[in-house]
């Protein structure tokens, strides 16, 4: 096709200079060619548009390159894991989503800050030898490896940004519970402790829940989103300080709780890490909903 698209130009520009020739002959003054048109762009081929802007095919394809590469080193059948390619771009979504995020907010990379990151990542792999190494073994050109490493730092710039709203305290309840694995058992316990038993006793003796048995059930304090259990986290929001549950129950079995008390409290390290998680996913829950999201690859 490309040898006849040049044999038809070529024939074209012949016309053209038999007709100018004409021209010339019977007018007797040269008639000026304008300069060809400059060619246009060919455009980039893409997998998905974020609000407009676009994520490259081939940047997808070397993604789903070095997931498939990764996971095969360390054994994993990839035909276990379901739709990875839904996966991987839409973690490239994510990004685009988090790199747009910090460029409205004014968060930026600096040209010293991504040069001393890539010193880093050389110093890391061993010198720049190696770095070069596993770039060509990875699917990445020098050029395209910078280019990813600063929008990876820009869309962490966002997720640091995020995570920097969750304070240092938050509503929290303090409670315990006791899980046992019939409902039956779970009601007897409850109206035990309802007719003036000890709840802690009970729980030592019972529960099945061995992280908390030693302690009577207690949970300690924590804020919405932390518990593993959120038919339980539910049950102990739910209640006023010094309240009993109905059973609830939940996959791990049948649970009784009990709210100690409840008010602003200073966040535990795991609670505050596992909130500031949190606060990242609704955020890009937020923004996929209100975002323009084109996927350009079939399923």
């Amino acid at each position: 096709m490309i040898a006849g698209l040049l044999r038809w130009t070529w024939a074209h520009a012949g016309l053209v200079f038999l007709l100018s020739a004409c021209t010339f002959a019977s007018a007797g003054t040269p008639t000026a060619t304008p300069p060809p048109a400059p060619p246009t762009a060919t455009p980039v081929p893409l997998a998905a548009r974020v609000n407009g802007e676009g994520i490259a095919l081939a940047d997808y394809l070397s993604e789903i390159g070095r997931f498939q590469q990764a996971h095969s080193a360390l054994g994993t059948d990839l035909a276990t894991m379901g739709d990875y390619q839904a996966q991987v771009l839409q973690s490239l979504v994510d990004q685009e989503l988090l790199s747009q995020g910090a460029r409205a907010s004014g968060l930026t990379v600096t040209d010293a800050e991504l040069q001393a990151r890539m010193g880093e990542l050389a110093a890391d792999a061993g010198g720049v030898e190696a770095l070069g190494a596993w770039l060509a073994e990875n699917d990445y050109s020098a050029e395209s490896f910078q280019s990813a490493v600063a929008e990876e730092m820009q869309a962490q710039a966002m997720v640091e940004n995020i995570a920097s709203q969750v304070g240092e305290s938050a509503d929290q309840v303090h409670a315990r519970h006791l899980l046992v694995s019939s409902r039956e058992q779970a009601e007897a316990l409850r109206q035990q402790i309802l007719a003036g038993e000890e709840f802690a006793l009970l729980a030592r003796q019972f529960t099945l829940d061995l992280t908390t048995r030693p302690a009577g059930g207690d949970l300690g304090w924590f804020p919405r989103g932390v518990l593993l259990t959120p038919e339980v986290e539910a049950a102990a929001f739910a209640l006023a300080p010094g309240d009993v549950s109905p059973v609830v129950e939940s996959i791990l079995g049948f649970h009784v709780v009990e709210t100690i008390e409840r008010g602003e409290h200073p966040l535990s390290p795991s609670a505050a890490v596992r909130l500031r998680e949190l606060a990242v996913v609704d955020w890009l829950s937020a923004q996929r909903e209100s975002a323009v999201i084109e996927i350009l690859v079939a399923p």
